[in-house]
């Protein structure tokens, strides 16, 4: 990994499927060591995660990291809720736009930016259960789209 660069470690593919994204922000996440081995090694689950506000600072809630195997004595619990690191005037913000009706803020990326741990997050807006039939038969008919340009030639 050169300078500078990024590495995922996990995307929520769930989250693009089931929520349409307004927003996208880069986020710390509060970490403890042994989690942090724990996300190196690609143990996260971001499924069933999603951020709230608890006074006035935005948390993590319902990411998985398992558990390291090597950790000497300290073991936190996998599904505790993680304190997310923003500048004021971001948090301000996505306060803002969370406080509409329908609008959340779900976890779309776990990567390391040179040694740090970052959450990519997304403000999102729950989609209908047509508008998720809808991108499945458009992703089909491109998938198909392409099968045939491919005998084509």
């Amino acid at each position: 990994m050169a300078n500078g660069q990024i590495r995922v470690v996990t995307t929520n593919r769930k989250a693009r499927h089931d929520y349409h994204i307004i927003d996208t922000l880069e986020a710390g996440i509060a970490l403890k060591g042994s989690e942090v081995k724990s996300i190196r090694e690609g143990r996260v689950n971001l499924q069933d995660a999603y951020a709230r506000f608890k006074k006035g600072e935005l948390w993590l809630v319902g990411m998985h990291i398992s558990p390291y195997k090597q950790a000497a004595f300290e073991q936190p619990d996998p599904v505790r809720d993680r304190k997310l690191l923003l500048h004021k005037r971001e948090l301000k913000r996505l306060f803002r736009q969370t406080e509409e009706k329908g609008v959340t803020i779900v976890p779309l990326k776990i990567y390391f930016k040179k040694h740090l741990v970052k959450i990519e997050l997304g403000i999102a807006k729950g989609k209908r259960q047509y508008d998720k039939r809808a991108a499945i038969a458009e992703r089909d008919q491109k998938r198909e789209m392409d099968r045939l340009k491919k005998l084509k030639y």
